[in-house]
């Protein structure tokens, strides 16, 4: 087992335990449960199927009134309708200040059971229990939650920090090959920013079944490394911006093809490729950081091309990014592998990120 202590700004306080069979051991975890009266879970419809019962079961023991509520999969779910509906159900179960929304999914059901918590009543305990490989090593933790409007992504949301973290690395036996492959761009997007003995471990792997044998290492390596950006900037106003590479890109390509053809860690990696193609052009980053990118997403099996879209729409999406500040964008650069910058450009210059 390891655990991770997150403190930050507002003094707020929560653990990131992550241990295999975790997840089987919920009903021993009294002391966080049971200060609960009633507990909501929400998971999607795929998660459901494999451990709601299970979960349900294992919290219950450990003393709150455990209800549920299921939403379809998929980023489409991260929308305006779903959280009334969500809201109306709290209602309905007579949830108070005092519960406690518990998350039991990927980056989507994280994200959205993490706003309704952040907004109910102004705001009630959130427990996060993510099951795939992204929202492990990345979305759980450091408090961001948010819902997507037609016009882009997570463009309304809040900081609200979990109660705690429970990261099972067992759950990603039932995630698809895709989504496993999805979750490890953002595992390689932590070499990329901030460790270079994470990005060559990652290279050095032959076999499928090292890394899932070294999984809850490298779960913790980039919750260490995030938990540590998180303390000491918690509401993203400099260095958790490093956390964004390759995202504004990613984002622009998630939205164009509206969350269809590529996955949210698909579109990192083309994210993450594009920004570095265009700072080694600028003498940004140094000239072997491009081709060391391609030749890990290669590796992945994630892709690195970006995918022809009109330039019209290109600006529509990017201009609406949550991330300009007036008539500037602050973007992610990597001098090399492991060391990271932040970037101010301009409106005009950010198109030419899609050239």
């Amino acid at each position: 087992m390891k655990e991770l202590i997150c403190s930050t700004a507002n003094t707020h306080t929560y653990p990131i335990i992550i241990e295999k069979g975790l997840k089987d051991r919920l009903s021993k975890m009294k002391a966080l449960f049971s200060e609960y009266h009633k507990v909501m879970i929400i998971t999607d419809k795929n998660v459901a199927k494999e451990y709601l019962i299970a979960v349900e079961r294992q919290i219950r023991l450990a003393g709150p009134k455990v209800y549920n509520i299921v939403i379809p999969p998929g980023e489409k779910s991260k929308c305006l309708d779903q959280t009334s509906i969500i809201y109306n159900e709290l209602v309905n179960c007579n949830m108070t200040r005092s519960d406690a929304i518990v998350t039991l999914g990927g980056g989507v059901v994280g994200d959205l059971g993490g706003f309704c918590a952040a907004t109910f009543l102004r705001g009630i305990d959130l427990i996060q229990i993510p099951t795939s490989l992204l929202a492990q090593v990345d979305s759980s933790v450091g408090g961001k939650v948010g819902i997507d409007l037609e016009y882009g992504k997570n463009l309304v949301g809040a900081f609200h920090q979990p109660k705690a973290v429970l990261i099972d690395p067992l759950f990603l036996e039932t995630l698809e090959d895709r989504y496993m492959v999805d979750g490890m761009a953002e595992v390689i997007k932590y070499g990329c920013i901030s460790s270079a003995n994470l990005f060559v471990k990652l290279m050095g792997y032959t076999y499928h079944e090292d890394l899932i044998e070294d999984m809850e290492e490298i779960i913790a390596r980039c919750c260490t490394i995030k938990r540590d950006v998180v303390e000491e900037d918690e509401h993203e106003h400099g260095l958790r911006r490093i956390l964004n590479f390759g995202h504004t890109v990613g984002h622009v390509v998630e939205t164009f093809y509206k969350f269809k053809k590529y996955t949210h860690g698909e579109a990192v990696a083309i994210g993450m490729a594009q920004i570095t193609k265009k700072t080694v052009e600028d003498g940004i980053s140094q000239p072997d950081t491009y081709t060391n990118i391609i030749e890990i997403l290669d590796a992945y099996g994630l892709p690195s091309k970006l995918p022809s879209m009109p330039l019209d729409k290109v600006q529509e999406i990017l201009f609406t990014d949550k991330k300009f500040e007036n008539d500037a964008l602050y973007i992610c650069a990597l001098k090399k592998i492991g060391e990271a910058e932040i970037v101010k450009i301009q409106k005009k210059q950010a198109i030419e990120l899609f050239r």
